[in-house]
C-alpha cells in the first residue's frame, strides 16, 4: 500500500484496467486516505501543542500540500508542485522561515470524495489552535474544498481576494463541475464567500463576465490596472464576516516573473504588484492557497519555484501573528 500511495492515481487506474477486484482497490484507497489524514492530524496536534506551550502566538500558518492536477483543463503539471515549493522554501540561496509542511497524496479517489477529504484535512489543521491553513496546490480546483472547510469551520462566509489571470467561475468547464476553471462558481453558489475580488484578470469570456455579474463578483482586469492600482493596493476586507481568504494562482503574474505555469497569459501583474496588494491588505487573513505552479514548465534554475516560495513566506507573515 505504501507503493500505491506513492504512485497514486496512475497506478490505481492501471490496477483497474488489469481487472483487479474493485473492492480490493477501494480498500487500498481507504487505507491511503486514512494514513494521510492520520499524518495530517498528528502533525497538526504536535505543532499546535508546541505553540500553545511556548505561548504568545495568536495564529500560525500551517502548510498543507495538495498535489492534485487532474482537474486542470490543459496540463497536469501542478500535481508536482507542492514538493518543489517546499524544496524552494528551504533553498540555501535565500532566507527561510520554519514551516510545517503536510501533504495529502492523490490516491485515485473520485472527485466528490476527494473534495471532502481535502475539506476534512483543512479542518483538521484548524482544530489545532492557533494553526491556520496555507494550502499548496495543485490546480485551482483545491480552492473550493479549502474555502468550504474554512467557512464551515468558522461558522460563516469569508471575503476572498483572488489573484489570477482567469476568473475560474465557469458553471462546469468542459462538463466538469470540479474543473479548476469552475472552483469559484462552487464557492459562490455554496454561500461560502460574501465578497469575491478577482485581480489580474486578462483572459475572460462572456460566460466569465456573466457569472461574475450573477454572483456579484468584483472583477479587476489588467487593462484597467493602472486606474485601479491605488484601490487594490489599499484594500480593507473581512469586516462583518469570518475573515479573509487569499487565493493566489501564479499565472496572475506576467510570465516574465513566473513562467512555470500551465496557462501562460502575457500582460500580467509584476511580482512587486502582487506583494504590494498582499502587504497593504487590511484584514484578518484566516487561510490562503498558492496554486497552479507547474514544475514541468519552469526554467532550469527553478525561477517560478522560488517565486512561489517567496509568496508562501509572505503569506505566512500575513497569517501568523
Amino acid at each position: 500500500m505504501k507503493n500505491v500511495g506513492r504512485m497514486g492515481i496512475h497506478y490505481l487506474q492501471r490496477l483497474n484496467a488489469e481487472n483487479v477486484p474493485k473492492d480490493l482497490i477501494e480498500k487500498g484507497q481507504a487505507r491511503v486516505i486514512e494514513a494521510s489524514l492520520t499524518l495530517i492530524r498528528e502533525r497538526a496536534k504536535l505543532k499546535g501543542e508546541l505553540l500553545r506551550a511556548l505561548g504568545g502566538v495568536a495564529a500560525s500558518a500551517s502548510l498543507l500540500g495538495v498535489p492534485l492536477g487532474h482537474n486542470s483543463s490543459f496540463l497536469q503539471g501542478p500535481a508536482f508542485a507542492p514538493p518543489r515549493i517546499r524544496e524552494a522554501i528551504w533553498c540555501g540561496s535565500t532566507n527561510s522561515t520554519t514551516e510545517e509542511v503536510q501533504e495529502l497524496r492523490d490516491c485515485g479517489v473520485d472527485d466528490d470524495r476527494l473534495m471532502n477529504i481535502i475539506s476534512e484535512s483543512v479542518k483538521l489543521v484548524m482544530e489545532e489552535d492557533p494553526l491556520r491553513p496555507l494550502v499548496l496546490g495543485g490546480d485551482h480546483s483545491i480552492s473550493f474544498p479549502s474555502v468550504r472547510a474554512v467557512s464551515e469551520k468558522l461558522g460563516g462566509p469569508v471575503d476572498i481576494l483572488h489573484l489570477d489571470a482567469h476568473p475560474d467561475i465557469y458553471d462546469a468547464f468542459e462538463g466538469n463541475k470540479y474543473s479548476h476553471a469552475s472552483s469559484f462558481a462552487r464557492i459562490m453558489e455554496g454561500g461560502y464567500a460574501r465578497r469575491l475580488l478577482q485581480v489580474g484578470i486578462r483572459s475572460i469570456t462572456k460566460e466569465g463576465r456573466e457569472q461574475g455579474k450573477r454572483f456579484g463578483v468584483e472583477q479587476y482586469e489588467m487593462r484597467t490596472f493602472s486606474r485601479d492600482r491605488n484601490l487594490l493596493e489599499n484594500l480593507k476586507l473581512g469586516e462583518g464576516v469570518k475573515g479573509v481568504y487569499i487565493s493566489v494562482d501564479l499565472d496572475c503574474m506576467d510570465p516574465a516573473f513566473a513562467p512555470g505555469v500551465s496557462h501562460i497569459e502575457p500582460g500580467g501583474l509584476s511580482f512587486r504588484d502582487v506583494l504590494n496588494i498582499l502587504q497593504n491588505l487590511k484584514g484578518d487573513v484566516v487561510a490562503a492557497d498558492v496554486v497552479e505552479f507547474n514544475p514541468q514548465r519552469d526554467t532550469v534554475d527553478g525561477m517560478t519555484a522560488m517565486v512561489a516560495a517567496k509568496l508562501v513566506r509572505e503569506l505566512t507573515a500575513r497569517i501568523s501573528k
